[in-house]
This record gives C-alpha cells, structure tokens and sequence, in this order.
C-alpha cells in the first residue's frame, strides 16, 4: 500500500532502512558478501551495478573524484526512537568499489549529507547535540525532527563545526559548485522555506517566503546562482495521492522564481545534471512503482530511465554526470542497496552547457500564481 504522505529527499529512506541489515560499528574496511543484487531483466535500461560489500544505505552523493559517495547507513549505534517503524541512521564515506566504509558520526540519528567541491571536508544533517529532544519521525512533515541540525567535518569525522543551532529542522542540505553557499529546507513550526548561508555559518538568508507551498530538495545549478528545488501544497497532503510536486527554479537572491513543471505529476527529488538543462527525478507509476526519469528544463518530455519492479529512488549525479548513483529493491523486498548507472551515453556532462535554458508554458498547462518567492 502506497503511503499518502509526500516523499522528501531523506524522508522514506529511513521507512525502508527498517528491515536492513545492521551495519558493525567499525571505521574503515569492511568485509563479508553482500546479499544478493536484484535481477532486473529489462534491455531498455542503460548499463546498472550494484556496489558491492557495502550494507543498505540510501541517499548517496558522489564526491567531486567520482568514485568516493556519502550517504545515510543503518547503524546500531543511531539514536533509537522506540518506534519500530522508523530505520536509524549515521553518515558514511564509502568507495564505489565497495571496498572503503568509514563512519563520519558516531551518535545522534542523521539524514541527508554532501560533499564540498574541494572534497576536503563535507556537511551533514544530525540530532547529535539535541538527543534528549523528541526524536520525530524524519518521514512525518508534521513531525520532523527539531533537533535537526547541520554540521561540517573533514573525511573522517573530525574537525567537527556546528553550523546551526535552533530547535527548527534544518536538513535536505547542498553545497555551490563553486563552495560558496550552502543551501538547504528548514521548517519553523511546521513551514518549510528555503535558505542559504556561506560555509562557515555566517549570512544566514531566507530565499523563499512560502503560504501554502512547502519546497524542499534543493541544488545550486552550474551558474552557482540558480537554485532547483521542488514544491507541493498543503493543501494537497492526504487528499490526492501520490502528493503533486511541482520543479521551479529561483535565484539565490529569491528573485526569478520560474515554473518548470505544468501537469500536478510527482516530480520527487530534482537532482541537476552538470549541462544546467537536465535533471533526474522519481515518479511513481503504474500503482506504486518508484521510476527514475530524466527532465529536461528545455521542455522536452522526460525519458525514462530506470525499469524496476520495486523501488528507485534516492539518486545523484557524479560531477561530470556520466553516471549516477540510486537506490534500488525489488519487488517486495525493502531493503535499499546503492547502485549506479552508466550515463555516459546520454552525454550530460559540463561540456554541454550552454546556460540555463527556458521553459515553455505547454497548452492547458496548470500555471502556479500562488507560490510567493520573497517578501
């Protein structure tokens, strides 16, 4: 049965994380066969692996060298909610290879994590310091974590710097390509916004001064002023299922908000190519099956890209985008195990970028007047 509820960057990954083998609590390599992959017998989908020797996690980055990934893992030694339901995670650096996994944090329940484009250090979502707060529920938007709060360290977990500190929820967080600016969502009572500050916690801003809309999942694009994120309304939330999100783009400023998307489908995740046109995002179809597809701010229809009997999700660019990582289970299995495609063919990488392109308003297009930018 499908959950009524909108599907956020670090939100059903911690669902699913629930019936996951528990990760040892150890800091470097790891050893012993990971469970089978799932077969997938579809010849329309590009070349796919699975990364080895590495347990369930979900929400991989790629590091600027194309082979190092941080993610969420399954973890024991997570804060533990008492609620069986909900999966707990800490931050993990692992290789595309399988055979590197060191843990960044040691306590608290984490989220969503990146690195910075100098790949010397990364940023990342925890309740380390707030762990006599009421845990929540990362996947409830009416019961977030408010001890949410966003930290950077080196590669291994040291040299730990606090950059906020609020009881709000601050998570779904990103770095510009340049290093610049950190963007991310933070709700306040119960309303999500976007903001952004520079690296080192200094200028706090507020981008989006939302009513009803509730956007999330955001990422600088190439120009390191433009920022893609989706939306959904409130108003929509347990009435129409899955929850309609809506692609805009804004600049850092929050001024030139645009409409990229008109049909009220679900456009879970925008996560942008390095050509500043494309971008990949997760659509339920066919009842409750989880497919990747392909977007194009240009106005071209979005192609497919995964074919999977079960859940795809979760997934990224590596910087020149000739591939990306996702999670994937099949069929009723709930376990979620990275795995990455080869996009090499699709030719996404900076090299074909030519700027930001605009969006037609397709015929009878559901246009958004009601998503107010700033104030």
């Amino acid at each position: 049965m499908h959950d009524p509820r909108p599907l956020f960057r670090s939100a059903i990954a911690l669902i699913l994380l629930l019936s996951m083998t528990a990760v040892p609590a150890q800091t470097d390599a790891v050893s012993g066969a990971s469970p089978a992959a799932p077969q997938i017998d579809n010849i329309q989908e590009l070349p796919v692996f699975r990364i080895p020797r590495i347990p369930p996690a979900a929400e991989a980055y790629y590091a600027p060298d194309g082979r190092h990934l941080i993610a969420q893992v399954r973890d024991p030694d997570a804060q533990q909610s008492g609620d069986k339901r909900i999966g707990s995670a800490l931050t993990y650096i692992f290789t595309e290879d399988g055979n590197t996994l060191r843990r960044i944090n040691d306590r608290g329940q984490d989220a969503c994590s990146f690195f910075f484009p100098d790949q010397k250090r990364v940023i990342w979502t925890s309740t380390r310091d707030n762990m006599d707060m009421p845990l929540g529920n990362w996947s409830d938007p009416g019961n977030y974590p408010p001890g949410a709060e966003l930290y950077t360290s080196d590669l291994y977990g040291k040299d730990v710097v606090r950059l906020t500190k609020n009881q709000w929820y601050d998570a779904e967080v990103t770095v510009s390509p340049n290093g610049e600016w950190i963007v991310w969502m933070r709700q306040i009572n119960g309303k999500a916004d976007l903001w952004r500050m520079r690296v080192d916690g200094r200028d706090e801003q507020q981008v989006t001064f939302t009513g009803d809309w509730q956007p999330g999942a955001p990422f600088y694009l190439q120009d390191n002023d433009t920022i893609i994120f989706q939306a959904w309304r409130q108003s929509d939330y347990g009435k129409i299922n899955p929850t309609p999100m809506t692609v805009f783009t804004i600049k850092a400023d929050g001024t030139g908000l645009k409409q990229r998307t008109f049909d009220r489908d679900m456009y879970w995740g925008p996560g942008p190519a390095a050509d500043g046109r494309h971008y990949v995002f997760t659509r339920i179809i066919d009842g409750n099956n989880h497919e990747l597809f392909l977007g194009d701010l240009g106005g071209d229809r979005p192609l497919r890209l995964t074919y999977n009997a079960g859940f795809d999700g979760m997934k990224s660019f590596s910087n020149d985008s000739s591939k990306m990582v996702f999670v994937r289970a099949a069929g009723k299995e709930r376990a979620l195990y990275s795995h990455v495609m080869d996009l090499s063919s699709l030719k996404l990488g900076p090299d074909n970028y030519r700027g930001i392109p605009e969006t037609p308003v397709p015929a009878n297009a559901v246009v958004v007047t009601d998503f107010t930018a700033r104030r």
